[in-house]
C-alpha cells in the first residue's frame, strides 16, 4: 500500500517544487538578460554594456562602390588640414580602387568559428611583460604602425597577420602580411598607388593584401566613443574598435601612457619629453578600454 502524504509532507514537497521552479526561472532570465552567445568556443556577453549601448558602426571599409558623403568628407579632411576638394578626393579614390581588390572574406562572419584577435599596441608597458606566447596564440595578430617584433619576441610575440599603417608610420611589410590602411588625408591615396607601383621591393606594397578603413568609421569613433571631443581617435584606439566590430573575441596589449604621461614605445627611446598623447584623448581612450574589459567585451592585458 502506498504511503499516505500528510499535510505537512505536501507543504514540504510543494515548497521544494516552488523553489526549484523559481531557480530555473531566474536562471532562464539571467541567460535572456545577458544573452550569452556561443561562437565556437567563445562566450560573448550581449547584455548591458558600453559596446552594446552605442549604435552599430557604419561601413567599416572602403571599396570601389564606396559612398562618402559631403559631411563625412568635410569632417575627415580637417583631421590633418587637407586642402583638396571633394571632387579631387572622389577622383583619387576611384583611381586607387582600380587597383585595390574587394574587401577580403576574412572579415565576414564564419558560423561555428570563434575568431580571436590580438591588438598589439606599442606602449613601453610591454617591456618584460612576457606576453609573447599569449599574443601569438590568437587567430589574428594586428600590429600597429612601426611595432617591432625582432628582438622583442618574448614580450610581443612574433606572429603578424595584419599591420595597421598610414604613410608616416609605414614600416617595411612582408608580402604576406595583410595591411589595414588608415587614410588621414587625400594625398594618402596617392601615396598608396605609388607604393603599389614601386620597383623598390623595400617600399612596394602588395595591393592584393590592402584593406582601407572608411572615413565614416573614423567619424563614428570620434562621435560615439569620444563624444566629439579632443581631436580624433588615435590609430591604436580606432584599431581596437575596429577589432570589436569584426572579431568574435578581442585581446588588447601594449596600451597606456608611461609614468610621465607620454605614449612611449617599447622599441625606441622617446624623442620628445612632455609630448603626452598628442592630439588624442589618451586618458579617455584608456578608461574606455578598462570599462570594456570590466564588461567582458574585450580582455585588456596590462603588465604583469
Amino acid at each position: 500500500m502506498a504511503p499516505r502524504l500528510t499535510p505537512t509532507k505536501c507543504i514540504f514537497y510543494m515548497c521544494i517544487l516552488t523553489v526549484s521552479l523559481l531557480f530555473l526561472y531566474s536562471l532562464t532570465l539571467s541567460f535572456h538578460f545577458f544573452n550569452l552567445e556561443s561562437v565556437g568556443k567563445c562566450w560573448r556577453v550581449r547584455g548591458p554594456s558600453l559596446w552594446n549601448k552605442v549604435k552599430p558602426p557604419p561601413n567599416v571599409f572602403m571599396s570601389k562602390d564606396t559612398n562618402v558623403t559631403d559631411d563625412i568628407f568635410n569632417w575627415w579632411k580637417k583631421i590633418q588640414g587637407s586642402k583638396r576638394n571633394f571632387t579631387y578626393f572622389k577622383e583619387t579614390v576611384t583611381e586607387s580602387f582600380k587597383l585595390i581588390p574587394p574587401v577580403s572574406d576574412a572579415f565576414k562572419p564564419r558560423p561555428g568559428h570563434c575568431r580571436t584577435c590580438a591588438v598589439v599596441g606599442n606602449s613601453g608597458h610591454l617591456i618584460a611583460s612576457h606576453f609573447g606566447s599569449l599574443i601569438d596564440s590568437h587567430d589574428a595578430v594586428i600590429r600597429i604602425n612601426r611595432g617591432v617584433v625582432k628582438g622583442y619576441e618574448e614580450d610581443v610575440g612574433s606572429k603578424i597577420t595584419h599591420r595597421v599603417l598610414y604613410p608616416e608610420s609605414s614600416p617595411r611589410v612582408k608580402n604576406t602580411t595583410k595591411i589595414l590602411f588608415f587614410p588621414y588625408k587625400v594625398r594618402d591615396f596617392d601615396w598608396l598607388r605609388q607604393r603599389f607601383n614601386s620597383e623598390d621591393p623595400r617600399r612596394k606594397l602588395n595591393k592584393d593584401m590592402v584593406t582601407v578603413l572608411h572615413p565614416a568609421f573614423m567619424k563614428y569613433v570620434y562621435d560615439v566613443w569620444l563624444d566629439s571631443r579632443a581631436g580624433y581617435g588615435s590609430t591604436g584606439f580606432m584599431t581596437v574598435i575596429l577589432a570589436l566590430a569584426v572579431c568574435d573575441e578581442v585581446s588588447v596589449f601594449g596600451f597606456g601612457a608611461d609614468a610621465d604621461g607620454n605614449w612611449s614605445h617599447y622599441f625606441e627611446k622617446a624623442k620628445y619629453e612632455r609630448l603626452g598623447t598628442g592630439l588624442h584623448s589618451g586618458k579617455r581612450e584608456y578608461r574606455t578600454l578598462e570599462q570594456l574589459h570590466a564588461e567582458g567585451q574585450l580582455k585588456f592585458f596590462k603588465k604583469l
